[in-house]
């Protein structure tokens, strides 16, 4: 038995592509909260050379507090997405986004280093588990085809507007206080929860006896793969690295045997879905490890404030204009395979415009990287959404989603550990960076070689069958 979509009235649309009543009021819900998203990881991104000032902190314990949150994130989302399939995806989106609220404010009160990694892991566990059940509302709500996909494409535009409003709200409200970045976000969260309560229909869940068990040790053997991949990185330590593979693997042979797995490996036979997923844990390494650099060189090594930091990194969100407008028309004409391969391109080509690094580089010189990457972003994100979870049956939309932002996050999560590693190695901060700077390079293009196939179909990302239909769930014992 699928489980049940949420009813957003599908007969209220008089053109194909387009949004209207209670549809586009559910989908500014859901764009409020991605936007959320974005802006909270940009506002702390600004903020952390003055978090590292006041607490004290060490570039590696510093690289946790950012490494905290996408863990928890990345960690826990294939939970969340299979949450979001089995107990409802409006309960999963209401419920963890008042613990995103709350925690999120939590953060701001923390005056040891270990309180505010706590906080930022927890809330990071709230996104995991909220934001694939908003993601699967879209996915299930719109019909495929140019309605979702003009859908995913504004709510990924809407996420690269989070980020760059987060840039200079973040150096505005860090110029108060760092605390303020993250105090602000429980306001707008409140704002979402009260429209989400307001907007969002229920859906029936599935029956207790229809509705399965979840793979709660898959979870846990993910997450702490995970986190010892991600340490074995950082620290350069091959015990904890392989320790990490080892527990993943276990977690492979886990999902195989469980007859209810967290992921059901069988949605894994789509070299499409496998690519997109590849792709976009590269991508992400890579645009997060750059953005950390590029904030401390700003700051540490060319002393700018924060504010001059947020303005100067803002041309990034160039995309948050670009998804929903010209996009769109890019991906009917080109199919999402072109659009991804030459966006990736593009970031391979942004980031090798950095490489020569100078203490004394001007704004004029890293403007053409900082707009290649913008247009990047534009170009790779909305359509690995929409080759994520495009042929997913309805019933596994959620996990299509976990599967999409758990690449994402634990891409973040090495990214940061990859580029802190190398620059930590250096004796002068200029050479450490410069080193690190190799670390996005060489995933852009590892990522736009993967992606290359994908360019033979116009329409998605590969021309591979989509996965197999999931199986009926096992009845509860």
């Amino acid at each position: 038995m699928d489980s049940p979509s949420v009813d957003i009235d599908r007969g209220s649309d008089d053109a194909p592509g387009r949004i209207r009543g209670r549809r586009l009021g559910v989908l500014l819900v859901l764009c409020g909260a991605i936007f959320l998203e974005g802006i909270d990881v940009a506002m702390l991104n600004v903020a952390l050379p003055s978090i590292r000032a006041d607490l004290g902190l060490g570039t590696g314990t510093l690289q946790w507090v950012m490494s905290a949150y996408v863990l928890g994130y990345g960690g826990f989302m294939l939970l969340g997405g299979r949450a979001a399939d089995l107990f409802g995806r409006r309960r999963m989106f209401v419920g963890w986004l008042t613990v995103f609220l709350l925690f999120s404010g939590l953060g701001g009160l923390a005056t040891e280093g270990w309180q505010l990694i706590a906080a930022r892991f927890v809330t990071g566990v709230a996104a995991a588990f909220m934001t694939p059940a908003g993601l699967s509302i879209i996915t299930t709500g719109f019909d495929e085809g140019p309605q979702r996909e003009r859908a995913l494409l504004v709510y990924s535009g809407t996420a690269a507007g989070g980020f760059s409003v987060g840039l200079v709200a973040g150096g505005l409200l860090t110029s108060f206080g760092w605390r303020w970045v993250f105090f602000a976000p429980v306001a707008l969260a409140a704002l979402i929860l009260v429209g989400a309560l307001a907007l969002v229909p229920k859906s029936p869940a599935p029956a207790r006896a229809d509705r399965g068990r979840i793979d709660v040790w898959g979870g846990v053997l993910v997450t702490a793969g995970a986190v010892l991949l991600v340490l074995g990185v950082e620290e350069a330590s091959a015990l904890a690295a392989v320790a990490g593979l080892l527990l993943l693997a276990a977690f492979a042979v886990v999902e195989r045997r469980t007859p209810e797995p967290l992921v059901r490996l069988g949605i894994l036979r789509s070299a499409g879905l496998l690519r997109a997923n590849a792709v976009a844990l590269l991508f992400s390494a890579a645009f997060f490890g750059f953005q950390f650099l590029v904030v401390l060189y700003l700051q540490e090594v060319r002393g700018w404030s924060t504010l001059a930091t947020s303005f100067a990194m803002l041309v990034i969100g160039i995309d948050a204009v670009l998804s929903p407008t010209v996009v769109p028309k890019l991906v009917a004409r080109y199919g999402n395979g072109r659009l991804i391969f030459g966006g990736l391109l593009l970031a391979a080509l942004a980031y090798g415009l950095f490489l020569p690094l100078e203490a004394d580089w001007t704004y004029l010189a890293m403007l053409p990287a900082l707009i290649l990457l913008g247009l990047a972003f534009a170009l790779v994100y909305g359509p690995l959404t929409i080759v994520a979870t495009e042929g997913v049956a309805e019933a596994e939309q959620g996990l299509a989603g976990g599967l999409l932002y758990t690449a994402f996050q634990f891409g973040a999560a090495l990214g940061l550990a990859g580029v802190t590693g190398v620059a930590a190695g250096a004796a002068d901060a200029l050479d450490g960076y410069r080193a690190a700077l190799l670390v996005p390079f060489a995933a852009a293009l590892l990522a736009a070689a993967i992606a290359l196939p994908g360019l033979r179909s116009r329409r998605t990302a590969d021309a591979a069958p989509a996965p197999e239909p999931a199986p009926e769930p096992a009845r509860a014992r």
